[in-house]
C-alpha cells in the first residue's frame, strides 16, 4: 500500500508539471504542423511499431531528448508509470519555380502528451492511458504559393492547438490481442508506411492521401471517437479492425477541445492484414512490410460531380516496403516501397493513387542512422468532377485538355545529428500542381528543410 501511494503521488506530481510545461510550450511556440490544404487533405504523423525498413534509427549513444533527464525525474515518473513525451518538427520551403507564384512559408508542430501505465499505477495489467495534445502554426506552401493537392509540407494544414487522443489501450493475451477504446486518429492504427516519413511531403509521410481525401478516414491530429481492434494470428501476420466515428465538424477550430461536439453521420469499418517477413529477432530474412486493406465509410454524402447523395464510401489500398540489400547485420541497406490505392468515381475525389520510391538507410562511413530517399506519387482526378468543370465553365473547355492527375516527386536526405535531432534537406517538383483545381499551371519546384527534435 505504502508503495503504491508512493507511486501515485509521483503520477500526480508528474501531471502536474506536464500540464502547465504543456500549456506554455503550446502559447509560446507559435506551432504548426499537419497538412495544408489547397482542396481538403488530412495530416499525418504516426506513430508505428519499430522495423528495420522505418526510417534509420537514431545513434544508441547520447541523450536520447533535447530536455534530457531533468535531474532524475523524468527516469523516476517513468519508473511510477508515467511517460512524458514532447516534439517539434518545423518545415521551411521556398517555391522557385512554377506554380502559381514564387515565395517562402514556414510551418511548425509542437506534440506534447503523457502515457500513464496502469499496471503500475492501479494494478490494471496490460493497460496503458494515452493523452496528447497538438499545435501547429505557419502558412503553408502548397495552399498559398503552388497550388496544389499533395501538401509538399507534410506538418502544414489546421493551424491551431487542439485535443489529439485520450484513449484507454489494453494487451491482452500475453499480447497477441491489443484494445484500443477512446478519441484518437484512425490512421493511428491502419494504413500507415513509417518508412514514408523519410519524405516531407504528406503524400508519402504516412498514408495515401486518397484514404482520408474519398471517406470519413482521418489521420493524425485529426482525431474522432473509435474502438481499434489489434490481433496477432502469428508472429508476422497482424489483422486490425475497428469502428471509428466520421463528423467533419470535429475539424473545426471551434471544436479543437471539444470530443464531444455533435455531427455524426456515419461510422468507417476497416479490415486490414499485415504480413511481416523477417522482423524477428535473429532472422535472416531481408524485413519487410506488406499491407492489404479494405474500408467503408456507412455516410450518406454529395455524390462526386453532382446527381444526389450516395450512402457507402469505400476504398481499397495494397502497401509494400521490402528491404532488398542489407549492408553487414545492422540496418544499413536498401529498401524499395509501393502503394496502390482505388475508389469509385461516385465518392471519391482522388480515384486512384500510385506511389513508390527507394530508401537507403546509412550513406556515408559512420552516417549509419542517415538515410536518403527518392518518391514519385501520382494521384488521378475523379474524371465526374472533370467533366462537370468542362460543363459548368464559365469559358467553354475540352475535357482532355484538363490534367488527370497531380504527381510529387521528391528527393530527401535524413541528417541524424543525434538521438534527438534530424535535419532533412529536401528537394521537390510537381508536376500539374493545378490538376485538382481544374486549371493549367506550370510545373513547381520547391527547395526547403526540415527539422525535428525531441523533447
Amino acid at each position: 500500500m505504502a508503495q503504491r501511494i508512493h507511486t501515485l503521488t509521483l503520477a500526480a506530481g508528474g501531471l502536474a508539471l506536464v500540464l502547465p510545461f504543456t500549456a506554455t510550450t503550446v502559447r509560446a511556440e507559435d506551432t504548426e504542423a499537419g497538412e495544408e490544404q489547397p482542396a481538403p487533405v488530412p495530416a499525418p504523423i504516426v506513430a508505428v511499431p519499430a522495423a528495420t525498413t522505418q526510417p534509420a534509427a537514431p545513434p544508441a549513444s547520447g541523450r536520447a531528448t533535447l530536455t534530457g533527464d531533468w535531474g532524475g525525474l523524468r527516469t523516476s515518473l517513468k519508473q511510477a508509470g508515467v511517460t512524458v513525451r514532447g516534439d517539434y518538427v518545423s518545415e521551411t520551403f521556398s517555391a522557385v519555380d512554377g506554380g502559381q507564384r514564387r515565395g517562402t512559408s514556414y510551418v511548425q508542430q509542437v506534440r506534447l502528451g503523457a502515457d500513464f501505465d496502469m499496471e503500475r499505477l492501479a494494478g490494471v495489467e496490460g493497460a496503458t492511458i494515452h493523452l496528447t495534445v497538438n499545435d501547429r502554426r505557419g502558412i503553408g506552401i502548397s495552399s498559398d504559393f503552388v497550388g496544389n493537392r499533395l501538401p509538399i509540407q507534410e506538418a502544414a494544414g489546421g493551424y491551431y492547438a487542439r485535443l489529439t487522443e485520450a484513449s484507454w489501450e489494453q494487451n491482452l493475451m500475453d499480447g497477441k490481442l491489443n484494445l484500443r477504446l477512446g478519441y484518437f486518429a484512425m490512421g493511428n492504427d491502419l494504413g500507415g508506411m513509417p518508412i514514408g516519413c523519410t519524405f516531407v511531403n504528406a503524400a508519402f509521410c504516412a498514408h495515401p492521401l486518397s484514404m482520408s481525401g474519398d471517406s470519413g478516414w482521418y489521420n493524425y491530429p485529426n482525431a474522432r471517437w473509435g474502438a481499434a481492434v489489434r490481433y496477432k494470428l502469428r508472429h508476422d501476420v497482424i489483422l486490425r479492425t475497428g469502428v471509428y466515428q466520421v463528423n467533419p465538424r470535429l475539424n473545426d477550430e471551434d471544436n479543437a477541445w471539444d470530443p464531444f461536439a455533435g455531427g455524426t453521420i456515419g461510422v468507417v469499418l476497416p479490415v486490414e492484414v499485415e504480413y511481416d517477413p523477417g522482423v524477428t529477432k535473429g532472422s535472416r530474412v531481408l524485413p519487410g512490410h506488406y499491407k492489404i486493406g479494405f474500408y467503408y465509410d456507412t455516410s450518406r454524402v454529395t455524390k462526386q460531380g453532382g446527381g444526389g447523395t450516395v450512402t457507402g464510401r469505400h476504398g481499397f489500398y495494397i502497401l509494400a516496403d521490402q528491404m532488398i540489400w542489407r549492408e553487414g547485420t545492422g540496418n544499413r541497406g536498401l529498401s524499395l516501397f509501393g502503394q496502390f490505392t482505388a475508389n469509385p468515381q461516385v465518392s471519391g475525389q482522388i480515384t486512384r493513387w500510385y506511389a513508390g520510391g527507394l530508401v537507403k538507410t546509412g550513406t556515408f562511413k559512420g552516417r549509419d542512422a542517415d538515410s536518403i530517399g527518392l518518391g514519385v506519387t501520382h494521384a488521378v482526378v475523379d474524371p465526374r468532377l472533370r467533366r462537370l468543370h468542362v460543363d459548368t465553365a464559365p469559358v467553354p473547355g475540352s475535357y482532355a485538355s484538363l490534367p488527370a492527375g497531380e504527381t510529387a516527386i521528391e528527393l530527401s536526405y535524413g541528417f541524424q545529428a543525434n538521438r534527438w535531432l534530424l535535419i532533412r534537406p529536401d528537394v521537390q517538383y510537381i508536376v500539374e500542381p493545378g490538376a485538382f483545381s481544374f486549371r493549367s499551371t506550370p510545373n513547381a519546384l520547391a527547395l526547403g528543410c526540415q527539422v525535428r527534435m525531441t523533447f
